[in-house]
């Protein structure tokens, strides 16, 4: 565990009588921080003892009572903690700074606010220049110490995790960048675990996720089973996570695609599958024929998915790419399908209870081409079926000179999107999307019936207006934020790193 209060313990002695000066002043140092870490973070101490979250189990212990002397910390008191996590993905590094309050020992924290940056491009198109990727990440950290308080930096964990765009470079490559940006979290005033900078793997990605949105809408405050299930599509791999129903999902599942793990004192064992690969942006190289191939220049990569009369260049990974559409050849919708659908044929495993009553958040790259596309509106939310997503994409596709303004590769993401939903996951064209990001009061959430009560928080501080309802029995809601948090594995990491840490 690299110990956050080093810096203090490494000043030179002063040569006499003043070393025991200095002694006594090291030590009344460490005692303040210590007894200040104490009272904010009761599980901070010692931070050694617990060893790291295996890929596939899990283990968030259940929350005990503080070890403070009542004397020291009363019993009703209330503590504001804070944590610190990097977002480091394929097409842009996001930093998330979560503000807990901790109102009872034995109960899951509030999450009372979360300040939210991002930047483009992702870390991964500074391959080939670490110390520029590194201070990109200085510079958002900056961030960080306007929302903590400066008494509060020592004792706030920072910690970052690379996605789907590092996991995609050459380990040697990636481990440079990793440790120039372990150099700046060592410079930082905060508090630098022993793991604080990592690739995250694809299956914790899904479950951190599951973790996240869970947490969001309530279903971890309560005694109950029911939970919803996340589809997550970044740029580089895409995620499905949820909670079985029948034990034939289980049973017809590769080993692989199955997680246990125990967190407050209950036992989850998840269907969670991530695919690299098969992230939006790496699903475009594929369709181009583009993946894989770094000698890009004079090259042309052409596609049906494109407008005809199109072409440009197109940047990503930290690479640049000519693309085009068939100038002299046949574009649309029964084209782009062919060629998107050999990205996810053979690859994508369907879960054995997918068509049937299950209840999905989706977000990332599916909610940002719903609103792209005029799908949804961004800011008051909808909702849209799968088959709706098949519709627009063949209205795009065979009108891209309408669009082509907008994003020459709407037509292609849509189709993916619409292939990966009906034909890699097994979606029924039913299957509905629905999307609310707004902020209600408890008690309107109270009159809300039609058998969709699960999908409400029980803590009214969390509570989502859920604005369209439909049979929710089958409901897939298309989110980027809930309660006004992004929708994402970071939360789900962060709680990861608490845990271990005990602070809690």
């Amino acid at each position: 565990m690299r110990n956050a209060y080093c810096c203090h313990l490494t000043e030179e002695p002063e040569p006499g009588i003043s070393e025991v000066f200095l002694q006594m002043k090291m030590a009344s140092k460490f005692l303040l921080l210590s007894m200040m870490t104490l009272w904010a973070f009761p599980w901070a101490f010692p931070c050694a003892f617990f060893a790291k979250a295996k890929l596939y189990n899990f283990d968030f212990p259940a929350p005990r009572r503080s070890i403070l002397p009542s004397m020291l910390r009363p019993a009703n008191s209330s503590h504001i903690f804070y944590g610190i996590m990097f977002d480091a993905g394929s097409t842009g590094t996001r930093i998330h700074v979560y503000t807990f309050i901790q109102k009872h020992p034995d109960e899951l924290p509030i999450l009372d606010n979360e300040m939210f940056h991002s930047v483009k491009p992702g870390l991964s198109a500074y391959v080939n220049m670490p110390i520029k990727a590194a201070d990109i990440v200085g510079q958002m950290l900056k961030l960080a110490r306007n929302t903590v308080p400066r008494v509060m930096w020592p004792s706030t964990p920072v910690v970052l995790r690379a996605t789907a765009g590092l996991r995609l470079l050459p380990q040697d490559k990636a481990h440079v960048l990793l440790t120039k940006v372990q150099e700046v979290f060592d410079d930082s005033p905060f508090f630098v675990p022993s793991d604080s900078v990592g690739i995250l793997e694809g299956t914790s990605e899904g479950i951190l996720a599951w973790v996240t949105v869970n947490f969001l809408t309530g279903h971890l405050y309560a005694n109950t089973r029911r939970t919803v299930g996340i589809l997550d599509l970044g740029g580089g791999s895409t995620q499905i996570t949820f909670l079985p129903k029948s034990e034939k999902t289980i049973q017809t599942a590769p080993a692989d695609h199955v997680a246990t793990f125990n967190m407050f004192n209950t036992t989850y064992k998840l269907y969670t599958r991530s695919y690299l690969g098969n992230g939006l942006k790496v699903a475009r190289l594929a369709s181009l024929g583009a993946l894989g191939n770094e000698e890009t220049i004079g090259k042309v990569f052409k596609s049906s998915c494109l407008p005809k009369q199109f072409r440009g260049d197109w940047t990503f990974g930290g690479l640049t790419y000519t693309v085009s559409g068939n100038s002299d050849g046949y574009s649309g919708y029964k084209l782009c399908y062919q060629e998107v659908l050999k990205v996810i044929r053979d690859v994508v495993h369907q879960p054995y209870e997918i068509k049937g009553n299950s209840i999905f958040y989706a977000f990332s790259y599916y909610f940002d081409r719903a609103v792209d596309s005029g799908l949804i509106d961004g800011s008051r939310g909808g909702a849209v079926e799968v088959k709706e997503f098949k519709k627009k994409a063949k209205e795009v596709c065979n009108r891209m000179s309408k669009y082509h303004p907008l994003n020459p590769f709407l037509c292609m993401d849509l189709t993916y999107i619409t292939a990966l939903l009906k034909e890699g996951f097994g979606f029924k064209d039913s299957t509905l999307l629905q999307v609310s990001q707004a902020m209600v009061r408890y008690e309107e959430l109270l009159q809300i019936r039609d058998g969709c009560l699960g999908l409400l928080p029980l803590d009214p501080t969390l509570a989502v207006k859920i604005t369209q309802l439909y049979d929710c029995n089958k409901c897939n809601i298309l989110t980027k934020k809930v309660n006004s948090v992004e929708t994402s594995w970071a939360l789900g990491a962060m709680f990861e790193h608490l845990q271990k840490l005990r602070i809690h």
